[in-house]
């Protein structure tokens, strides 16, 4: 029985911090990116894509390597909190362009780059979850 309290403790809490990290994104960067999605806006599914997979695969790594679950939840708000800096500093130095205005105007490069930085940065954090 402690096995399936165990698992759904852990899979409610890590997909609440799921919801939360997007949420959070969404209401802390400069684009109304679900609103973009449901208009057809590919970069930005492709940015919250990667916002969630990169958000995933740090839970995962705080769940494989936590010892107990307010541990695996206090790296994920880590990872969550890591995530959204990483999305600000990389707004400061593009320089070249802006990503809000990238987004706005669905440049598919710009979404690609943001994917891949989510991904690239969550599974940095996800290998420097471990003991």
């Amino acid at each position: 029985m402690n096995l399936y309290v165990n698992f759904l403790s852990y899979a409610g809490v890590s997909l609440l911090l799921l919801f939360i990290g997007l949420l959070l994104f969404e209401v802390t960067t400069r684009n109304e990116k679900f609103k973009m999605i449901g208009q057809g806006n590919a970069t930005a599914a492709m940015v919250i894509g990667g916002k969630l997979l990169g958000l995933a695969v740090v839970i995962g790594s705080a769940i494989a390597h936590s010892i107990s679950l307010v541990d695996m939840m206090i790296w994920g708000v880590i990872g969550i909190v890591i995530q959204i800096i990483a999305h600000i500093l990389a707004e400061v130095l593009t320089i070249r362009f802006s990503i809000k205005d990238a987004i706005d105007k669905d440049n598919r490069a710009v979404g690609v780059f943001l994917l891949l930085m989510s991904v690239s940065i969550g599974w940095v954090i996800a290998q420097c979850l471990t003991y």
